[in-house]
């Protein structure tokens, strides 16, 4: 499995272990896997900069040449992501007189992750599988984004976290159950399972039910997840929703629910006696939802190809905006080459419009003059206030998050902003970057 590029590693600048002569074997091996890898670069290079669906293109490409085993594709897998990781450092250098551009090879080479696979291949091509860049490429971040990110996200030019955007991301896995009994259930069937396979499933220090897998374990051909014991959803995915403090029961409406990921977690918050409805403009992804629905034996959750009608509310409204993905980079690195600056402010107009409609659907609250005014609140005013509005996206950048909040707290004072605006950079928890904001509605 390998739909999002799951995983971690990169550049380890540690690796300083003294060369080691390549055995006789090896060598070769390591010179035909470069010159094929090259290969595999030559055919997608016209297509880096300008194609979204990239990681569909690799996995044919990959899937094509009946030559390779499971273990190969990983190999190449890793290498193409790692090239697109480090695309300005690694593209000059295909246009490089040296062995037909085997100076990328040895460069992606150093780059890449510490998986089994990448580590023989480096000491192949390079004589040590320790080798790591002469100098970080992180001392220079600007090389490695585009030239208009600086304007949405100066922090992630910080070393620590230009380097955690460029680690692949790891593999997080979120327990499946309505009570405690059946969390351990889940638990302890899928930790048997794992450990038959020879994996190992570390859980998170900040959520419970959030456990982390071995970055290429095929955890979705597996027995415990076709009964629905978890779901593969990142950890900071999972934060967006589990930091609210929901209380069980209730009615939400999941606006922008996609493929579901954030549904089920939230119909397994509010339980059995709460209730999601869930819509999504594309029909397809409502198909993917059924099925999971399904799979999880969540019964709590009605799926709607239509928008509730006009005077229908809900307790909680979650606006899960499509967005420009920034915060995905690390899973999907081409992304940083075919989003452009006009895009993302295309994606900021269009979630400040969804913002404004899907909050009519808020419950409203029972009347708080002090509230509306900015004023303090007593208790029993707080008490008054109506549902909440939760606000997210996957993205980095300020057009989309906090200029699209200050935009729609200009044009919709009826809500009050109870958890301030906040934004998950990788290096914090080793997520995803993500943004959320709540508001309650007056």
């Amino acid at each position: 499995m390998n739909p999002e590029e799951n995983g971690r590693g990169g550049p380890a600048c540690d690796r300083n272990a003294a060369p080691k002569e390549a055995s006789g074997t090896a060598q070769p091996r390591a010179q035909n896997q470069a010159q094929i890898f090259l290969k595999l670069l030559a055919e997608l290079r016209p297509h880096w900069r300008r194609d979204t669906a990239l990681p569909e293109r690799i996995q044919r490409l990959l899937a094509s040449d009946r030559r390779f085993g499971s273990r190969d594709r990983r190999l190449y897998r890793e290498l193409i992501y790692t090239t697109l990781r480090y695309l300005p450092l690694i593209e000059p250098l295909l246009d490089t007189e040296e062995e037909a551009g085997t100076a990328a090879a040895k460069r992606v080479a150093e780059l890449a992750g510490d998986t089994p696979a990448v580590a023989a291949f480096r000491e192949g091509l390079l004589g040590n599988a320790n080798a790591a860049p002469a100098e970080s490429p992180f001392k220079n971040p600007d090389k490695l984004y585009p030239d208009w990110f600086w304007d949405e996200c100066p922090t992630a030019y910080a070393p620590e976290e230009c380097a955690a955007l460029h680690r692949r991301a790891p593999l997080w896995l979120r327990l499946q159950g309505n009570t405690e009994g059946e969390l351990a259930h889940a638990l302890h069937d899928t930790e048997t399972e794992f450990a038959a396979r020879g994996w190992t499933l570390e859980q998170s220090e900040i959520l419970a039910n959030a456990l982390r897998a071995p970055t290429d374990a095929d955890v979705t051909n597996t027995e415990s997840f076709r009964r629905g014991l978890f779901e593969v959803q990142d950890l900071g995915s999972q934060l967006v929703l589990a930091s609210q403090r929901i209380p069980a029961g209730g009615h939400w409406f999941d606006a922008c629910a996609g493929a579901g990921g954030k549904t089920l977690q939230l119909a397994q918050i509010l339980g059995p006696s709460g209730k999601v409805t869930a819509y999504d403009i594309r029909p397809e992804a409502l198909v993917e939802l059924r099925e999971r629905a399904a799979r999880a034996r969540l019964t709590n959750i009605e799926i709607i190809d239509t928008l509730p009608s006009e005077g229908t509310y809900f307790d909680g409204v979650l606006v899960d905006a499509p967005c420009s993905g920034t915060g995905t980079w690390r899973r999907a690195p081409h992304l940083k080459w075919v989003t452009t600056h006009e895009r993302v402010r295309e994606h900021a107009k269009q979630q400040l419009e969804l913002l404004k409609q899907f909050s009519n659907y808020v419950r409203p609250g029972t009347g708080s003059p002090n509230a509306k005014r900015g004023g303090k609140m007593t208790d029993e005013e707080f008490a008054k206030l109506g549902g909440r509005l939760v606000y997210a996206t996957c993205s980095l950048c300020r057009s989309e998050n906090e200029v699209v909040i200050s935009g729609f707290q200009a044009e919709c004072s009826d809500f009050l902003v109870q958890w301030a605006s906040h934004t998950l950079m990788p290096a914090q928890h080793d997520t995803d970057g993500f943004f959320v904001c709540v508001s309650l509605r007056c």
